[in-house]
């Protein structure tokens, strides 16, 4: 079952994105999938205020970034990798994430069908573009009993 709320700004992205990052704890993983500029940056900056953390940019050149906050913050950019089909698993595999999962939040961007493999529980969000220049729609998919008790 999944729910969907719009977005009409970056500021509401930011905001939607610390809601979320207000009920976070360390072991949580987040999975964002989405079209180029839809958001999902802007999305992790907003987790990244409420866990404490400025400066988060988009990751895509290094793969992953780690910042130090209230709880650590992983983010990955997984979108190099999908280029690579053949081998996308192993160069995933190859981040080592488990080793952080359970000390830290963990996002990671365009990693459909690759971080599932580390959780069974993940908060998934599906991010389009909407009507407006501006709007744009997340759908909401918890998979978990974790994610029971997260109001979005």
């Amino acid at each position: 079952m999944s729910q969907e709320v719009e977005v009409n700004s970056i500021e509401a992205m930011h905001e939607f994105g610390a809601a979320l990052g207000n009920q976070l704890r360390a072991g949580d993983l987040i999975l964002l999938s989405g079209p180029l500029g839809a958001g999902k940056t802007a999305l992790t900056q907003g987790i990244g205020r409420a866990l404490g953390i400025t400066g988060v940019t988009s990751p895509t050149f290094v793969i992953s970034r780690i910042h130090q906050g209230k709880i650590r913050l992983v983010h990955v950019d997984a979108y190099r990798m999908q280029e690579n089909q053949s081998d996308k698993s192993a160069l995933f595999d190859d981040l080592d994430l488990e080793s952080y999962l359970e000390t830290s939040v963990t996002v990671v961007e365009w990693g459909e069908g690759l971080a599932s493999r580390i959780s069974d529980s993940f908060l998934e969000l599906k991010l389009s573009f909407g009507v407006g220049e501006n709007e744009r729609i997340i759908e909401i998919m918890k998979h978990g009993a974790r994610w029971d008790a997260i109001a979005l």
